[in-house]
């Protein structure tokens, strides 16, 4: 993606969505949905991307009328109903895999919303604001348990202009199944053979240390409430509470911060042919911008579905979504816009 691109779509504009009788989306949306009606739409799913949801499907219903009610369970909870049909879209940041996709006879989209960054987050209040630095195989042996304490020789190292407290390290994982379970092990694996073997990659694994939290909610007010406390979340979920978000060594061997360009970064190379079904995995890319631990999330819709409105209500929603102006709220809340590229390949997909 050009800089001009990224920097058009993270602009700080604002939409303008004040009165109910406008469309956001300018005119063609708002003639698609006054054929919808006040319909209303379930989902639920990942609670990675649940800030922009809300934001956007609460824009969208004070513009066209359309209310789309969102269940923030984790991933495999949305993988799971969006399977047994029980909500009228999932949302995911793990792509369902081969197997989930045959159990619904392969009636599934996957459709890119943004992107975002997991963030390793972490509670030492003596460091004050200083941000530390981590490469893979150092976090996989935290998340290992083998590295315990604060001031670990291998921590020293990556940050030899800090004092490290001389403290327990208090690791906090995921207790639900979830996405940003599945991004950050996924990035584990590529690094630490170890990982691989002994834990994997999976919305759920089998953790051989810490203490478990529902949600990115539950892991960010682990970490909050527990001085010397190490978790992963996503990036929003870190700013929102006031927890530094730890610079992670790339690829091409630079340490880099999760910003709205890194994450972008991370998808400029996304392999993504004119046949794909966009599950792809985005971490450890190269780049020497790229930050690793970045991913696009997805909402999970039918290819065919049995309620034609609500199938249209859902396709007007997915257009809107793709808009430049729709866009450019995911990155006031630190979320990466999709790039041009994959914002075309959908509209294709979508047949819009």
């Amino acid at each position: 993606m050009s800089r001009a691109t990224l920097l058009y779509l993270s602009s700080t504009a604002v939409l303008a969505c004040g009165r109910s009788d406008r469309s956001p989306a300018g005119d063609r949306t708002g003639a698609e949905s006054a054929t919808v009606g006040s319909a209303a739409l379930t989902g639920a799913g990942a609670t990675f991307p649940a800030p922009i949801y809300t934001k956007w499907f609460d824009v969208y219903a004070r513009a066209t009328g359309v209310r789309i009610n969102y269940q923030s369970i984790g991933s495999g909870g949305g993988i799971r109903q969006f399977t047994e049909g029980t909500v009228d879209f999932g949302a995911t940041d793990a792509p369902m895999t081969d197997q989930q996709v045959a159990a619904v006879k392969g009636n599934v989209q996957h459709v890119p919303t943004v992107l975002g960054a997991v963030v390793a987050t972490y509670n030492l209040p003596s460091l004050g604001k200083v941000p530390l630095r981590f490469d893979g195989a150092t976090l996989a042996d935290i998340f290992l348990g083998r590295i315990s304490r604060w001031n670990d020789r291998r921590l020293a190292t990556l940050n030899p202009a800090v004092s490290l407290p001389d403290q327990d390290i208090i690791v906090v994982h995921r207790s639900d199944g979830s996405g940003t379970t599945y991004i950050f092990t996924d990035y584990l694996s590529k690094i630490s053979a170890e990982w691989k073997s002994k834990v994997g990659k999976a919305t759920s694994v089998d953790w051989p240390a810490g203490l478990g939290g529902k949600g990115n909610e539950g892991v960010t007010q682990q970490v909050k409430q527990t001085e010397g406390a190490i978790g992963y979340v996503e990036l929003i979920y870190a700013i929102s509470n006031g927890l530094p978000a730890a610079l992670i060594k790339n690829a091409e061997g630079a340490f880099v911060e999760p910003t709205l360009e890194s994450v972008s970064a991370a998808a400029s190379g996304a392999p993504l042919g004119v046949d794909t079904d966009f599950r792809v995995s985005l971490t450890n890319p190269p780049g020497r911008g790229s930050y690793p631990l970045s991913s696009f999330t997805w909402l999970l819709v039918h290819r065919e579905s049995p309620d034609s409105a609500k199938a249209k209500a859902l396709h007007s929603f997915l257009i809107w979504m793709l808009r430049p102006e729709a866009q450019r709220l995911a990155a006031d809340l630190h979320y990466a816009p999709l790039p041009v590229s994959v914002i075309e390949l959908l509209h294709r997909r979508l047949g819009s």
